[in-house]
């Protein structure tokens, strides 16, 4: 690297840091909650598995229900509606998606998911959310269960030195909302200081049926492990939030940062002595160690 490539490097991340810090204290603000929380009582594993929306959770999950080791489990999304739910009795849920707090074509499923995790949650679970919450959605409203403690997280990306982005991280600052609710989900495992943390149902198979239509639309056959319907033909896919279609180059972008995020929590993970173990067979990343293959 030269000096001129080293001095715009350097200006760069001045400049990051400084807007990150100045974003966080308009928007946000510095407050460590999910470290303030600590863990959920009775949640005092030394591995974490987090359970994914993939399809592949559909035939790891019986065998990770049949595994006697211990861990704590993490439940992201709409896993809550899945009948297996009250057996498994995850201690932590993570919804980070803007479709649970916000207005969306997605409406309906989520106020069922909330009628649904008040009815069913008859332990002690923790809920961590978005602290930006611009529509002041009222979780507590939603969900008047006490067994449930609703924790929020930050969502500010920072983009400076390397160096404190991890030390921010460990403050429960930062984020790793780099493109999906698993990301967040290690995040917050890392914080609440699990040794392991395993990775089930998390295929990432998003470039797999990409098309573009005759009406230059980017579509694709999206799959979760809870559909119960065949495989659809491709859909136009648009973000929720607002629901803006997807261009190929949006997409792309938004899918590579999804795959550099793993690989800062990777090397986040190892900076604290820990680990991520992929256990997702047939996943598509290749950040983390795999078991399962």
């Amino acid at each position: 690297m030269t000096l001129s490539e080293k001095i715009l490097r350097f200006a760069r991340n001045s400049f990051e840091t400084a807007l990150y810090f100045a974003v966080m204290a308009v928007k946000e603000n510095f407050r460590n909650y999910v470290g303030r929380a600590g863990r959920t009582p009775g949640a005092d594993a030394a591995t974490l598995a987090i359970l994914g929306n993939g399809p592949s959770l559909a035939r790891e999950l019986p065998v990770l229900m049949e595994d006697a080791a211990p861990r704590d489990l993490m439940a992201v999304n709409y896993f809550a509606l899945d009948d297996r739910f009250t057996s498994l009795r995850p201690a932590y849920y993570v919804l980070s998606d803007p479709m649970f707090f916000r207005d969306s074509p997605c409406r309906e499923r989520v106020a069922e998911l909330y009628r649904v995790l008040a009815a069913r949650v008859a332990w002690p679970m923790t809920l961590y959310v978005q602290y930006y919450n611009p529509e002041h959605f009222d979780y507590r409203a939603a969900l008047p269960n006490p067994l449930i403690r609703i924790v929020p997280f930050h969502t500010t990306m920072f983009r400076g030195f390397r160096s404190l982005e991890f030390r921010l991280f460990r403050r429960g600052l930062g984020s790793a909302n780099f493109g999906t609710v698993v990301q967040v989900g290690e995040y917050v495992g890392l914080l609440l200081g699990y040794r392991c943390v395993e990775l089930y149902g998390v295929d990432h198979t998003l470039l797999e049926g990409l098309c573009v239509d005759a009406d230059n639309r980017l579509c694709r056959s999206d799959r979760h492990y809870y559909d119960r319907e065949p495989t659809r033909d491709p859909q136009p896919i648009c973000q929720k939030v607002p629901p803006v279609p997807y261009t190929m180059a949006s997409y792309l972008a938004e899918v590579a940062e999804l795959f550099r995020g793993h690989e800062v929590l990777r090397d986040y993970a190892r900076w604290l002595g820990a680990r991520i173990v992929n256990c997702t067979r047939s996943s598509m990343i290749d950040a983390y160690e795999r078991r399962g293959e």
